[in-house]
């Protein structure tokens, strides 16, 4: 997440009639990917499946080369333990440090698909909060399966993660990654239970202000570290006037990043602009600042759901001073967070700066 308003003028807008076109037609059926005509006894084995976005796609058994184009997805093959099959996968996925040495295919919004198909994929996996349609369908005309993903909460974020590791022949692995993630949340929960939640702002962008709606995954995030949003919108990324936002007063300001300091130089900067003084969190300098973790549903989200109820609820652990040992994976380059929506105009914002992100 950045302060400067600089970056802002390098991100390009489309029309909110665009986004619903590309919307309806992720959620239309294609014909799936065609393969080569061979002769039965060369014929490769294939398995169908339906993917996140309702389309039934035809995957080669067993997946051994896969190309990840968002951020998630790769870090989810590394929690599965398959980084190995990993050919290809974006410029911004950056986490762990090894998917950096990874081919690059290019940006998510607008991949190579000379370098994806000259990697041999078995499997291309998408997302569809990030990726376009337009770049699923030009995969199927080449004969290229792909795979899409889809989750909205932390608990779909886990079955995602699951399904997943069918999809790539490995459930047992997905089975017992999500078994340790729910213990996570079970004793995070427990740890939790009859605190008040705190009020918070998480802010996405600053200028323009820009947060989350209650329909997000990262909003349930909030939820599951005791925290709610004061933010009542459908919209997925509203912006905010700062005047409701003072109205409102949040007891906390969240800012993800990728590192303590970042988030207090954005936190700094923030309560030196006109009106910002208006809120008692910024006069009482009343904030958290968390791994940039939580704007992508991936596994290692929970260790930003835990970081931020540790910051919001320290009484709930310190009665536990050996769980007080944070284990933290190093944080990811800091790059701009989300694809955003704009409540006022309708516009969508599409950008590679976006895809730092889910």
């Amino acid at each position: 997440m950045s302060i400067r308003k600089d970056v802002k003028k390098k991100i390009p807008a489309r029309s909110a009639v665009v986004a619903l076109l590309l919307c309806a037609a992720w959620c239309c059926p294609r014909s799936q990917a065609q393969t080569p005509t061979e002769s039965p006894a060369a014929a490769p084995l294939y398995k169908d499946f339906v993917d996140e976005a309702g389309r039934t796609v035809r995957i080669p058994q067993p997946v051994q080369r896969i190309v990840s184009l968002a951020p998630s997805l790769t870090e989810t093959i590394y929690a599965l333990g398959l980084q190995d099959r990993l050919v290809g996968d974006t410029d911004y996925c950056d986490y762990p440090p090894d998917a950096q040495k990874k081919t690059k295919v290019g940006g998510a919004i607008n991949p190579s698909l000379e370098q994806i198909v000259a990697l041999r994929p078995d499997l291309v996996l998408v997302t569809k909060s990030l990726n376009l349609i337009e770049t699923v369908h030009a995969l199927d005309n080449l004969g290229v399966s792909s795979y899409g993903t889809d989750p909205h909460t932390v608990q779909e974020i886990i079955a995602s993660t699951e399904r997943l590791a069918e999809v790539l022949g490995v459930p047992e692995a997905g089975k017992s990654l999500g078994a340790d993630l729910q213990r996570h949340l079970a004793d995070l929960q427990q740890r939790l239970n009859g605190l008040t939640a705190r009020r918070v702002l998480f802010i996405v962008w600053s200028d323009p202000l820009i947060s989350v709606g209650k329909g997000t995954f990262i909003a349930d995030a909030l939820r599951l570290a005791g925290a709610t949003s004061i933010v009542d919108s459908a919209q997925d990324w509203p912006h905010m006037s700062l005047e409701e936002v003072v109205r409102l007063q949040p007891d906390f300001l969240v800012f993800p990043a990728a590192h303590s300091d970042g988030g207090q130089s954005d936190f700094d900067v923030l309560a030196e602009r006109p009106g910002w003084r208006g809120l008692e969190a910024v006069r009482n300098r009343r904030f958290a600042v968390i791994s940039d973790a939580v704007n992508r549903p991936a596994p290692r989200i929970l260790t930003a759901i835990e970081d931020l109820a540790r910051q919001l609820h320290p009484e709930a652990f310190s009665a536990h001073p050996e769980d007080e040992k944070e284990k933290k994976p190093p944080p990811p380059r800091q790059q701009l967070s989300l694809r955003l929506t704009d409540s006022s105009s309708g516009d969508r914002v599409l950008s590679e700066a976006c895809a730092c992100a889910l």
